[in-house]
């Protein structure tokens, strides 16, 4: 992994996430809610559409596991972009979860990983900080496969508030400008947009929905 001398003007420097505990404990605590998720999915609701549109319950179910994946090479100082999503040919989804849990746990495991400077295309910072940038995205699918799929979880607060102070390396407005300079510098063809345009939310909504707003969701469809 490169270290964090990124030249990109538009890569965000994240500062200590607001939280008052170990961010591999938000971690552990966000992994629990998405293996709810997950274990409650029924074979008969693996075709079905997500908030997030460009996939069926199956693709996320493997995207979410391609999460823990890449945190896991995160933690290890291993190449991200060489890990795609996560398979299940058998449908057994929350095994393979489990085994990708184990994995993130354990690359992270070394107090010393927290401290290490670390740099994405997108951002940069020490190591926990790079690692609560992921607690918005783990968060935020976790919710759209529980849409998708009907289910409530109870999200955590600790989890949510860091995710929301993580989040804001986000620009509110126009970020499809960020994600082609970010996709150019990273020599893609295509644009790649993981997150659309910010959505208005009340100040006293409820935690879960400003996070997915930001992350461009509407939680009142």
């Amino acid at each position: 992994m490169t270290s964090p001398t990124n030249t990109n003007t538009n890569t965000a420097t994240i500062t200590a996430a607001a939280t008052e505990v170990d961010v591999r404990e938000l971690l552990d605590r966000a992994i629990v809610i998405g293996g709810h998720a997950i274990a409650s999915v029924r074979p008969e609701q693996l075709a079905l559409p997500t908030p997030c549109t460009e996939m069926d319950v199956r693709a996320l179910l493997g995207h979410l596991v391609g999460v823990l994946d890449r945190i896991a090479a995160l933690g290890r100082d291993d190449d991200l972009f060489a890990i795609g999503d996560g398979e299940s040919p058998d449908d057994r989804w929350i095994d393979v979860w489990n085994a990708a849990a184990d994995s993130a746990v354990d690359a992270w495991s070394d107090d010393a990983t927290l401290g290490r400077p670390m740099a994405l295309p997108w951002v940069q910072g020490l190591g926990g900080e790079l690692l609560a940038s992921y607690l918005p995205e783990l968060t935020v699918h976790t919710w759209d496969l529980a849409v998708a799929t009907g289910q409530q979880p109870e999200w955590d607060d600790a989890v949510l508030k860091t995710a929301l102070v993580s989040s804001d390396y986000l620009p509110a407005e126009n970020r499809l400008a960020l994600f082609e300079e970010i996709s150019a510098n990273m020599g893609l063809d295509e644009v790649a947009v993981p997150f659309a345009e910010a959505i208005e939310m009340p100040a006293n909504a409820p935690a879960i929905d400003r996070l997915v707003a930001w992350n461009g969701r509407d939680p009142r469809r």
